[in-house]
């Protein structure tokens, strides 16, 4: 079983592709890998569901983007499957790095560390890899808290695999809110995810992304365009986070989007940039369905965002509260 392909690809490459990024997320390193953590992170959750899954995993081995986020429990393990089966064929994956994420049991629930342990080998299994550069506590709803920590809970479990070195960070990966704030707090965790909470039209993620810099944690922030409504598709119009919006909300995301227009850059790259210009944040996690998908981040991406946009996006004032929690 061949290791994890970490990056090696032409420094050059690297400069371009974070020529857009502040210094400090520029520098972030985490163990295991050759280079510096880069700003975007393309995220697989629908991988495996879509059509086409096969064309999308191939076509990431020899991508722009070069880190990919996927879970044990993505389209019931099809995500991780895809990836593997394209990291073979590729011959080691040409430098790609896949951050993934421990699941309870999808049948019963459970997520104790005996549990972490065998979503940890149905991952390499998958994978084909014998080590992770991060690894997530992903979701833990079915257990509180004190069941998590205490002995043979799923956080021992985790740092029991950084200790031996098959892991290089741990993380706690979920929305928001007061339980990952809680895991935080509990100083076992190397990196966080949290997404839908710290985007163009929501701050309550401020307090997540405090508490991580702080400690000095690695910083992945997803959904940055809000489960789609920042994205501009219309048929994700009226739903933020997945759930629906208020008027009020809707409001002030067609003020932006209008703003953004107004600026010549439109409101999926104005979305995207809000992540990317954020020092606290190291990694942008961005859905991908498709190959087309992929060329538009890469668009998005290179999308110049003058600093008097951002002027003007405060003038508007803070967003109305989202219907996130």
């Amino acid at each position: 079983m061949p290791g994890m392909p970490w990056d090696d690809r032409d420094e050059e490459a690297k400069k371009e592709r974070q020529a857009t990024v502040p210094e400090q997320q520029q520098e972030r390193r985490v163990p295991g890998m050759s280079g510096p953590l880069e700003a975007v992170t393309v995220g697989l959750s629908a991988l495996g569901r879509e059509p086409d899954g096969e064309k999308l995993a191939d076509a990431l081995m020899s991508g722009r983007f070069r880190q990919l986020d996927t879970s044990n429990e993505y389209a019931g393990g099809r995500s991780e499957t895809l990836i593997g089966q394209a990291l073979a064929n590729a011959g080691g994956g040409a430098g790609v790095t896949i951050f993934t994420k421990a699941d309870r049991d999808p049948d019963t629930g459970v997520f104790d560390g005996d549990r972490v342990m065998r979503s940890f080998e149905e991952t390499i299994t998958r994978l084909g890899v014998e080590r992770l550069p991060v690894y997530h506590l992903h979701d833990p709803f079915t257990i509180t808290l004190s069941e998590a920590m205490a002995p043979g809970g799923a956080v021992p479990a985790l740092v029991s695999l950084r200790e031996q070195g098959l892991v290089g960070e741990i993380g706690i990966a979920a929305a928001g809110g007061t339980l990952v704030q809680d895991y935080i707090r509990t100083d076992a965790f190397d990196a966080v995810l949290t997404h839908n909470r710290y985007t163009l039209v929501d701050r309550r993620g401020e307090d997540i992304l405090d508490l991580a810099t702080e400690r000095n944690m690695t910083v992945f922030n997803a959904a940055p365009f809000g489960g789609g409504i920042l994205s501009g598709s219309p048929r994700r119009a009226g739903r933020y986070g997945y759930r629906p919006i208020s008027p009020e909300f809707g409001q002030h995301v067609e003020r932006l989007r209008e703003l953004a227009e107004r600026w010549g850059i439109g409101l999926a790259a104005a979305a995207l940039h809000f992540s990317l210009a954020e020092p606290r944040v190291h990694s942008t996690v961005v859905g991908v369905t498709s190959v087309a998908r992929l060329e538009q981040l890469g668009a998005l991406a290179d999308t110049v965002v003058p600093d008097g946009f951002w002027d003007e996006v405060a003038a508007l004032g803070s967003p109305p509260p989202s219907p996130v929690d």
